[in-house]
């Protein structure tokens, strides 16, 4: 409990005079005001993060954290529990879909088992494991309350570690059979939406699987009774280890002042989390792509986060996360390389007073 407690209170605002300072800087760039969009808004914010106006990433890594979720017994999912762990010793194979693509944006990937029902003999994968997967939430908490906050603080001390080693930009991902399930169990508690509208159908059900998924998850919520305004509570009821992992993760890169990407609608679940245990976290977040999920839309629009992209994804993986690494990276660059109006031999102010006039 020690490492989440000073975690969340080394989280600190945005440095605001970076961010005027940059947006200064990228108002006297040659372009109209604001013609880059979301590119200005992402070298503000990095601005912020760093609290320079200058940034350049050096190294990049995408953690992901793998765990069963007991609530798979209960046929919310068409994968079957081993699914988990032989994706998970996959991920040092180099042949699944965020390996590829971490490849093509220069990024490492970390893979954490922090609650997968199996050992793995391979030094390729940290072992944080908390227990050999959650319990059933149909029939109780799916975690302790000191389960959860062991998980947290894994996926804190994870980012902390990395942190050390010079890495500067982080993604989030995760493998868990099930876990769509426990993701919209928590969206439902936080927005008291109905299960109709948070519940996807994952890796691809069946209609009457679907059906099935939303009966156990309200079943879930109905026994557990989780106290929204509590965290800690609703993880440890409706949640997973690799949901909690990943909030710490999320946590971690706030404390550290370093950017770290949103992937899709698990990692959003436990963004979610992160921003209700400190709302000051939302500064160092970027959201890659709106994930097919349906659920996904809404904690975008919670936490007021625009993701970069909307390409129909929904692998899950981490894999949204190098796609977004490319675009930080290519706003950073533009930031370093292009002429301001002095540099283009342009009067500024007359460039200016045209493009306001125009928008007017």
């Amino acid at each position: 409990m020690k490492i989440l407690t000073n975690t969340l209170k080394c989280i600190e605002p945005l440095n605001k005079e970076a961010i005027r300072n940059a947006s200064d800087r990228l108002d006297s760039l040659t372009k109209p005001i604001g013609s880059l969009g979301e590119i200005e808004n992402i070298i503000a914010r990095m601005a912020g993060i760093t609290g320079k106006v200058h940034n350049k990433i050096k190294k990049k890594n995408i953690v992901i954290m793998c765990s069963d979720n007991g609530v798979i017994v209960e046929g919310v999912s068409n994968c079957p529990k081993s699914v988990t762990a032989t994706v998970t010793n996959n991920f040092t194979k180099e042949i699944t879909g965020v390996y590829v693509l971490s490849k093509f944006a220069g990024s490492d990937i970390t893979v954490v088992d922090v609650g997968v029902d199996a050992d793995f003999n391979n030094d390729k994968i940290i072992n944080k494991k908390v227990a050999y997967g959650t319990m059933n939430m149909m029939k109780g908490p799916a975690m302790t309350k000191e389960q959860t906050i062991k998980a947290i603080e894994a996926g804190i001390t994870t980012v902390d570690d990395l942190v050390a080693k010079g890495y500067d930009l982080f993604g989030t991902g995760e493998m868990g059979v099930g876990n769509t399930a426990t993701s919209s169990a928590i969206l439902s508690v936080f927005s008291g939406l109905d299960v109709d509208i948070t519940v996807g159908k994952g890796s691809g059900i069946t209609q009457e699987q679907y059906i099935n998924k939303k009966r156990v998850i309200k079943k879930s919520i109905e026994i557990n009774r989780p106290d929204k305004n509590d965290v800690i509570d609703v993880l440890s009821k409706v949640g997973g280890f690799d949901i909690a992992g990943l909030c710490g993760c999320f946590l971690s890169a706030a404390k550290n002042r370093v950017p770290i990407v949103i992937d899709g609608f698990i990692s959003s679940a436990a963004a979610l989390c992160a921003y209700k245990l400190n709302p000051l976290v939302i500064g160092y977040i970027f959201a890659s792509h709106l994930s097919a999920e349906p659920g996904a839309a809404f904690i975008m629009n919670e936490m007021g986060l625009k993701p970069m992209l909307n390409l129909n994804m929904r692998l899950g993986e981490g894999s949204g996360c190098p796609l977004a690494f490319n675009i930080i990276e290519a706003a950073l660059f533009t930031m370093d390389n292009m002429g301001t109006f002095e540099d283009a031999a342009l009067d500024s102010r007359k460039y200016i007073d045209i493009r306001k006039n125009a928008i007017g």
